[in-house]
């Protein structure tokens, strides 16, 4: 009888675990460096950070530029906390259990409960709160607990500083242009702008194809005065003022950088 009996109890758990299987955990959204398309920024990480896994995102005269939504969510805090710990942030939540956490900004472009996707404004960089300086602090959190920070499913850099290249929000459109210069050769930079180090050259008459275009050193050149610049490979622009593209000013369809 006793050895019926636990036969009776291994089938009723077998047969159990099989009409009640474990929920599987659901998986993370694809997430994007929160800054526009093209830009490229320094993302440090330290283990004494609170929280650990929390990356701070620098770059070259950074405060008031945009941050963007690194995932699709919905908006479930804008919060300013004054002159301690995050100041002024926003967090998403992305469903799942996910959510990011965005700080130290200097101003809001959200509000809670709305919507936002991939390379959605929703503050500018700041130096608010517990902050020294201008920068982003930036988390990703499961459950309420911090998790390490993966960019397009690629964990971040633990510990230390690495770049960090913006596919977000970035159009799939490109636009073409040809180089005019009335023969001198166009000097290609390694940003937008007359005092960045030159980093090759384009003849005169070249097609070149503009994966984005951004604002820099104002220049006079074939086609007049403009601040416009654009990139035609990683780390490579050329003023837009001796390309001819067919469009007064930002071409239609291609990403700012």
């Amino acid at each position: 009888m006793r050895k019926r009996w636990i036969s009776l109890l291994v089938t009723g758990l077998l047969v159990g675990g099989a009409v009640a299987p474990a929920t599987p955990a659901l998986a993370a959204p694809t997430f994007r460096v929160p800054f526009p398309c093209g830009q490229t920024w320094s993302g440090q990480t330290r283990s004494d950070h609170s929280p650990a896994y929390a990356v701070d995102f620098n770059r070259t005269d950074d405060s008031g530029d945009p941050v963007v939504a690194s995932a699709p969510g919905t908006v479930d805090r804008v919060t300013d906390l004054g002159g301690t710990s995050y100041g002024k942030y926003v967090r998403i939540n992305h469903g799942g259990g996910y959510s990011t956490y965005y700080a130290h900004l200097s101003g809001f472009n959200v509000s809670v409960g709305q919507t936002v996707g991939y390379g959605k404004v929703i503050g500018w960089v700041g130096s608010t709160g517990g902050s020294t300086g201008p920068h982003l602090h930036y988390e990703q959190r499961l459950n309420g607990a911090d998790i390490q920070v993966r960019f397009n499913g690629t964990l971040a850099l633990y510990w230390g500083t690495k770049s960090y290249t913006s596919g977000n929000g970035c159009s799939s459109g490109s636009g073409n242009g040809t180089v005019d210069t009335s023969g001198t050769p166009l000097t290609v930079r390694s940003g937008p702008g007359t005092g960045y180090a030159s980093v090759g050259t384009v003849a005169d008459g070249t097609r070149v194809t503009i994966a984005c275009q951004t604002s820099g050193t104002t220049v006079t050149g074939t086609y007049g005065t403009s601040s416009i610049w654009d990139r035609i490979g990683s780390g490579r622009f050329i003023a837009d003022a001796y390309v001819y593209t067919g469009s007064d000013g930002y071409i239609p369809g291609v990403p700012r950088c």
